[in-house]
């Protein structure tokens, strides 16, 4: 029965300890910045998959499978 108890009450701390993750409303403001975006320079993200690309020898942009040998 203590066990159970016991149990019972640490998978509820765990269960809530979840709950207090994601952003308030009073932080959205901060992360919409544009200096906050993943690619606030598309210049600079282009120049870095150009050079991805050329030293992996692969083509079809980071989404698609295979590589320069030839397999898929």
């Amino acid at each position: 029965m203590k066990f159970t108890a016991s149990l019972l009450l640490l998978s509820s701390i765990l269960l809530s300890g979840c709950s207090s993750l994601g952003v308030k409303p009073w932080e959205r403001d901060i992360l919409a910045r544009e200096d906050m975006a993943l690619d606030n320079a598309p210049l600079d993200s282009g120049f870095d998959d150009h050079i991805y690309f050329s030293k992996e020898a692969s083509s079809g942009g980071k989404g698609f499978g295979g590589g320069g040998c030839g397999c898929n």
